[in-house]
C-alpha cells in the first residue's frame, strides 16, 4: 500500500522551559552541555537593557566563562555570522548562547554552523545543507516575537545581493529555548506591536499553509486567538506581566506552528522587502498582511473562517464575501490600533523597486506552502497594493 508523501507531517521543537524566571537556568543547561565558555551572542540595544550583564553573572556564578559578541545588525548579515564564528573559534567556546530578537538568535545558528564546518554560511543557502551538528544552543528571546527560539529557520541577509536567505534544518532547532516573559519587560510600546504582529502572521500563514496539518492547527488557532485579545491592552500597558505572559505564549505557539507548517508569501514578501531596502521584518509583515489575506481568501476560504472566528468574528450565516470584508476589517482595525498603520511607500520603497522585490520573493521558499500559486505579476500587483 503506498501512501502520498504530502500527507505525512512531522513535528519538532526544542526543549522549552516557559514561565517567568526561566532564563535563570540558562547556567544549569550550559553546565548540563558541558559548557567551559560560552559564547554570549546578542545586539547593542539587549546589552544595553542590562540582559546581556545578567547572563554572563549568572554563567560566571555557575563557574562558566564568557565572550559577548554583540556585532549583530538588525536583519544580521553574513559577515557578522563570520565574525561571530571567528570569535568562538579563537575564544575556544564550546556552547553557545544567545539573548536578544530573532536577529542575535539568527546570528547565533549561523555562528554554530560555521563553527563546526569551517565555511561560509552563504554555502548553507536552502534545506538540510548542514551535515556536521553545531554546538549547543541555547536561546533566550527578549521579543515575542519572532520565534526564532523555536524554529528550524535561520535567516540571514547578504547584502551583496540584497537578499535574505533561508537555512532550513533540523540542525537550527536550539537544543533549549528559555522562554521568560520578565525579559520582554523591556520591549517598548512600538516594538511590542511590530514583534506582536510578527507572530500574528506566523499564526495565520502556518494555519492558511500547505504544509499545516493537526499537529500545527491548534498552536497556530491558539496564538491567532491569544494575539487578537491581549495584544492592543499590551501595547497600552507594556508593563502588565499577565498580557506578556500571554503574547509571550501566543508568540512560541506560533512558532511551533510555522516552524513546521511553514510559512507563506508575506513572509516570501517581507523576506525580500528586508533584504533589499534592510527594513524591520515585523513592520513588513504588517504592512503586507491584509493585502495577502486578501490575495489568498478564495484560496483557503474554510480556513480563513476558522482564522476569522478565532479573532472573535461571529461567522454564522455569513457569506463568503462578508467574512473576507470582516477579516480584513479586523486586521486593519488592529494594525491601527497598535500604530502599525503606514504604507510601504512611508518606508521609502518605489515603484521601480517593485520588479526586484518581487522577484526576491518568488525565490523565498515560504511561496512554496502559500495556499494560493503565485506568479511574478500577482506578487508585483501585492506589493502595488500595499505601496
Amino acid at each position: 500500500m503506498s501512501h502520498d508523501i504530502s500527507s505525512l507531517r512531522k513535528f519538532v521543537s526544542p526543549e522549552i522551559v516557559f514561565g517567568a524566571g526561566s532564563r535563570k537556568s540558562v547556567a544549569n543547561f550550559a553546565s548540563n552541555f558541558g559548557a567551559r565558555h560560552v559564547l554570549l551572542v546578542s545586539d547593542p540595544g539587549v546589552a544595553a537593557a542590562g540582559w546581556v550583564n545578567q547572563i554572563v553573572t549568572l554563567l560566571t556564578e555557575a563557574g562558566i566563562r564568557s565572550t559577548v559578541f554583540t556585532g549583530v545588525s538588525p536583519n544580521p548579515k553574513v559577515e557578522e555570522v563570520m565574525t561571530g564564528a571567528e570569535l568562538y573559534r579563537a575564544s575556544e567556546c564550546d556552547v553557545i548562547v544567545a539573548i536578544g530578537g530573532g536577529s542575535p538568535m539568527d546570528c547565533a545558528k549561523g555562528i554554530g554552523i560555521v563553527a563546526t564546518h569551517g565555511r561560509n554560511i552563504l554555502e548553507f543557502e536552502g534545506v538540510d545543507t548542514i551535515t556536521n551538528p553545531p554546538p549547543p544552543l541555547i536561546l533566550i528571546p527578549t521579543t515575542a516575537g519572532t520565534s526564532a527560539d523555536v524554529s528550524q529557520f535561520a535567516i540571514i541577509s547578504d547584502p551583496d545581493r540584497r537578499f535574505k536567505f533561508s537555512i532550513i534544518s533540523k540542525a537550527v532547532v536550539p537544543d533549549v529555548s528559555l522562554i521568560d516573559p520578565e525579559v520582554t519587560e523591556t520591549m517598548d510600546a512600538y516594538l511590542t506591536a511590530c514583534t506582536g504582529v510578527d507572530a500574528l502572521v506566523h499564526a495565520i500563514e502556518a494555519f492558511v499553509s500547505t504544509g499545516s496539518g493537526p499537529l500545527t492547527d491548534t498552536h497556530a488557532l491558539e496564538a491567532i486567538r491569544l494575539i487578537n485579545r491581549h495584544l492592543e491592552p499590551l501595547v497600552s500597558n507594556t508593563a502588565d506581566p499577565f498580557l506578556r505572559e500571554q503574547i509571550m505564549l501566543a508568540s512560541m505557539q506560533a512558532g511551533l506552528a510555522f516552524s513546521n507548517a511553514i510559512l507563506g508569501a508575506v513572509h516570501a514578501m517581507s523576506h525580500s522587502l528586508g533584504g533589499f531596502l534592510d527594513l524591520p521584518h515585523g513592520l513588513c509583515n504588517a504592512l503586507l498582511l491584509e493585502h495577502v489575506v486578501a490575495y489568498n481568501f478564495d484560496s483557503a476560504e474554510d480556513r480563513f473562517r476558522r482564522v476569522a472566528e478565532a479573532m472573535d468574528i461571529d461567522t454564522r450565516g455569513m457569506g463568503k464575501a462578508e467574512i473576507k470584508k470582516r477579516l480584513m476589517g479586523r486586521i486593519i482595525d488592529l494594525k491601527k490600533k497598535v500604530g502599525l498603520e503606514a504604507r510601504l511607500a512611508q518606508l521609502g520603497v518605489t515603484v521601480s523597486d517593485i520588479p526586484y522585490l518581487s522577484g526576491f520573493a518568488l525565490q523565498d521558499p515560504c511561496i512554496l506552502t502559500n495556499p494560493r500559486k503565485s506568479s511574478l505579476r500577482d506578487v508585483q500587483v501585492v506589493y502595488e497594493e500595499a505601496l
